[in-house]
């Protein structure tokens, strides 16, 4: 390095900081916004998390098991005002792609609503009853 090259910035090196009477300062955050990498592909992780995510088939039931489930339903209904107690598993449609999850649902049920074919739990859940699984009863009293 040459003794020149050195002392280029000498003549302004000291000088204050410029504040613009125009311009309020940048804040830190937005500063640094400017220097974030570029997002080419913005949504691609999440793009691949979905199209990963595992859904499951809705298993076709048998007439007998259909029949099954049916009286329990009937159970259901005749005993609805003790609030029986019953841990029901059914399918669930996914909303984005085809297939969808089996999920187990415990607690007390309040209604069966007849026109929207909906199991309705005293918490406020909503099983779709043309998709039902199973039932299982937690206390034998109604069976």
């Amino acid at each position: 390095m040459n003794r020149q090259s050195s002392h280029n910035y000498d003549d302004i090196i000291h000088l204050p900081h410029h504040v613009s009477k125009n311009h309020p300062r940048m804040s830190p955050l937005n500063r640094a916004a400017q220097f974030s990498p570029f997002a080419a592909l913005t949504g691609h992780k999440e793009a691949i998390r979905e199209t990963a995510r595992r859904t499951d088939t809705f298993a076709e039931l048998t007439e007998d098991r259909q029949a099954q489930l049916n009286e329990q339903l009937l159970l259901i209904r005749e005993n609805l005002a003790q609030r029986p107690e019953c841990e029901i598993t059914c399918f669930q449609p996914d909303a984005k792609k085809s297939g969808g999850a089996y999920v187990t649902v415990r607690g007390r049920v309040k209604k069966i609503e007849e026109n929207t074919r909906q199991i309705v739990f005293t918490d406020g859940t909503a099983l779709p009853m043309e998709y039902l699984f199973s039932i299982a009863w937690l206390h034998q009293t109604c069976m």
